[in-house]
C-alpha cells in the first residue's frame, strides 16, 4: 500500500467527492472539507482535476452516491481525465468494489489516503510498524475486493473455488502479521518506557495540534538544535522528537513534538500510534498549537480536543498557542481573536515573533510545581550537597560553623526522591525545614 511521492510528470489526476447530508454539513462546509482533502491528495502525490459535491440525506449502501451521480461521474472518469477517485468519507468494502468496477480506476476513501501518506512519511522502525498495523487492519475486511478477478472460478462439487482458497490463505496471513506487529509494538513500547524512565524526574511539555499548525517549526524555534523536520505538508512529522529547553528559572524542561491530528483521523491510526502518543499522556502540561490564519481554526481546535480525549488525555494544564499570526491579514480579526482567548500566547514560529513570551509562559507553568525547602547539613557531606546542586536549584548557601545551610527549590517530581536521599544521607544529623 506504500505510495511514493510522485514526480511532476507522473502525478495522478484526482477527482474529489464529498456529500452534503444535513444542515450542519452544508454544501459550503463540504467544500471546505474538500479543500483539506485536496491538500491531502497533493501531499500523497496527486493533482486535483475536478471535484463533485452531492446533496444526499441517506448514503446509498451499494454506491455511497446516488446511481445517477455515479453514472455522471463514469463519463468524466472514462473520458481520460481522471486516474483516481477520492471520497472524503470512509467507504464500505462493497461500495469501494462497486465503484471500482464502474469507474475502472482506483477508488480511495479519506482513511486509505491518510494511511498511504503515513506510509510514505514513516521513517523510524516503530512508525513503519504502526502504519503497517493500521493498513492491515483496514485491509482485512477489504480482501474480497482484491480477489474479484477470481470470483468466477468454480471448484468441483463439494470443494471451494481457488479464489476462495486464496482469500482465506491471505486472511490468515494478514491476521498472523497483525498479531506479530502488535506483539513487537508492545515490546518497543516497554523498551521505550525503560529507556526514558529518567525523564520522569524532569518537567515535560508536549506540543499538540492540528496537522500543519506549525508544531515542528515551533519546536525548532524553542530549541534551536532540535532539528525537527518542518514542511508545508500534512503529517510532515510522525516520529516523536524530545529536546531540552533551558528556562530563565535555571531549570530544564523536555519538549516533545508529536504527530498532528486531523478531522476524521482513522481510529486504527490512533490506536496503532498510541505508544508514540505516550509523550502526551506523560506530559506535565501541553502546548496546543493552533493555526491562527486558518478560517476553520475553531473546528480544528475541537478536533484536537476530541482526539486527546479519545487517547485518554484530559489535561487541566494547557497553554493555547496561536501560531502564524503574521499570516492573518485582517488586523481586526486578530484583535477579536485575542479578546476571545485572553490567556493564549500569539506567535509566529517561522519569524520568531513572541517566542520569548511563550518561554516565559512555559516557565511560569513549570514554576507552579516547584517547592522551597531548607537543608542544614555538615560541610563535609559533599555527596549530599552535590546531589542537591544536580537535582534541585540551590538559591542560597550559608555557612554556620561546621554546618552549611542550603535553601533550594525542587520540582514536585524530584522532591520525594530528594527528601528520601536527605533522610538516608543525614541519618538523623540533617534537618529539613
Amino acid at each position: 500500500m506504500d505510495t511514493p511521492v510522485s514526480s511532476p510528470d507522473t502525478r495522478e489526476r484526482a477527482l474529489l467527492v464529498g456529500v452534503s447530508s444535513s444542515p450542519e454539513l452544508s454544501r459550503s462546509t463540504v467544500e471546505e472539507y474538500l479543500n483539506e482533502l485536496e491538500f491531502l491528495a497533493d501531499t500523497a502525490g496527486a493533482d486535483v482535476a475536478s471535484r463533485i459535491v452531492q446533496e444526499k440525506k441517506q448514503k446509498d449502501p451499494a454506491w455511497f452516491l446516488g446511481r445517477g451521480k455515479v453514472e455522471e461521474m463514469e463519463h468524466v472518469v472514462k473520458g481520460g481525465l481522471i486516474d483516481i477517485v477520492i471520497f472524503d468519507d470512509e467507504l464500505t468494502p462493497v461500495q469501494a468494489r462497486n465503484l471500482e468496477r464502474v469507474f475502472e480506476c482506483k477508488v480511495l476513501d479519506r482513511t486509505e489516503l491518510i494511511l498511504q501518506i503515513f506510509a510514505t512519511r514513516a521513517k523510524s522502525a516503530q512508525a513503519r510498524m504502526q502504519v503497517e498495523l493500521a493498513q492491515l487492519e483496514y485491509l482485512l475486511p477489504r480482501l474480497t475486493r482484491m480477489w474479484t478477478h477470481l470470483s468466477k472460478q468454480k471448484g468441483g462439487i463439494g470443494t471451494k473455488g481457488p479464489g476462495e482458497k486464496q482469500i482465506e490463505t491471505d486472511r490468515r496471513l494478514v491476521r498472523s502479521r497483525i498479531a506479530s506487529l502488535k506483539k513487537k509494538l508492545g515490546e518497543v513500547s516497554l523498551q521505550h518506557r525503560t529507556q526514558t524512565r529518567d525523564r520522569s524526574r524532569v518537567p515535560r511539555v508536549a506540543l499538540v495540534g492540528y496537522t500543519n499548525a506549525g508544531k515542528s517549526t515551533l519546536m525548532n524555534a524553542l530549541c534551536p538544535k532540535a532539528g525537527a523536520y518542518a514542511e508545508n505538508r500534512l503529517f510532515a512529522t510522525l516520529d516523536t522528537k524530545t529536546r531540552r529547553l533551558e528556562l530563565k528559572i535555571n531549570k530544564v524542561v523536555l519538549v516533545s513534538d508529536t504527530v498532528g491530528f486531523i478531522r476524521k483521523l482513522p481510529h486504527r491510526l490512533v490506536e496503532s500510534f498510541r505508544s508514540t502518543l505516550d509523550e502526551v499522556l506523560q506530559a506535565d502540561f501541553l502546548l496546543h498549537v493552533v493555526d491562527a490564519s486558518h478560517p476553520g481554526y475553531e473546528e480544528q481546535m475541537e478536533v484536537v480536543r476530541r482526539t486527546l480525549k479519545e487517547i485518554g488525555v484530559e489535561h487541566e494544564h494547557i497553554i493555547e498557542v496561536f501560531n502564524k499570526v503574521d499570516a492573518v491579514g485582517d488586523r481586526d480579526a486578530l484583535r477579536a481573536l485575542r479578546r476571545k482567548h485572553p490567556d493564549a500566547i500569539f506567535i509566529s514560529a517561522s519569524r520568531g515573533i513572541n517566542i520569548n513570551a511563550l518561554k516565559e509562559a512555559v516557565g511560569d507553568h513549570v514554576a507552579r510545581d516547584y517547592r522551597l525547602r531548607t537543608l542544614r547539613t555538615h560541610v563535609s557531606n559533599y555527596k549530599l550537597i552535590g546531589y542537591l546542586y544536580k537535582h534541585a536549584e540551590v538559591l542560597e548557601k550559608l555557612h554556620d560553623g561546621e554546618d552549611v545551610v542550603l535553601r533550594y527549590r525542587a520540582h514536585l517530581k524530584n522532591l520525594r526522591h530528594i527528601e528520601a536521599k536527605v533522610e538516608a544521607s543525614e541519618k538523623g544529623r540533617s534537618h529539613v525545614a
